[in-house]
């Protein structure tokens, strides 16, 4: 079984700063890549980036600029750096990884308000 489990989120400022982490865990035969998506209240759960093994990156155009996704030390681990946040980036933020089927962390939740 493979295990997902996303953390960082919280209540910040509009232009503040948040970094989430992300760390799978279990029996992977193969980590394609992993991936951060959102989903906000009415809305469908939406890519926001994701990162290789390789380190290739892809950023979603809404948070290019802003957001950075990169890999820790810890294998199959990754973060979301995020910058200048902006109330419609509240939402709760999913970590999957990809490798051998979709896995996917219960979430955790970035709520930006003044």
């Amino acid at each position: 079984q493979v295990q997902v489990v996303e953390s960082g989120g919280g209540l910040v400022r509009p232009g503040g700063s948040l970094t989430l982490s992300c760390s799978a865990s279990g029996t992977i035969s193969s980590r394609n890549y992993m991936a951060w998506y959102r989903q906000s209240p009415g809305r469908e759960r939406e890519f926001v980036a994701s990162i290789t093994k390789q380190d290739m990156k892809t950023i979603s155009g809404s948070v290019k600029g802003r957001f950075a996704i990169s890999r820790g030390d810890v294998t199959n681990t990754i973060y979301l750096q995020m910058n200048r946040l902006r109330p419609e980036d509240t939402a709760i933020y999913y970590c999957k990884l990809v490798g051998g089927g979709d896995y996917w962390g219960q979430g955790t939740q970035v709520t930006v308000s003044s």
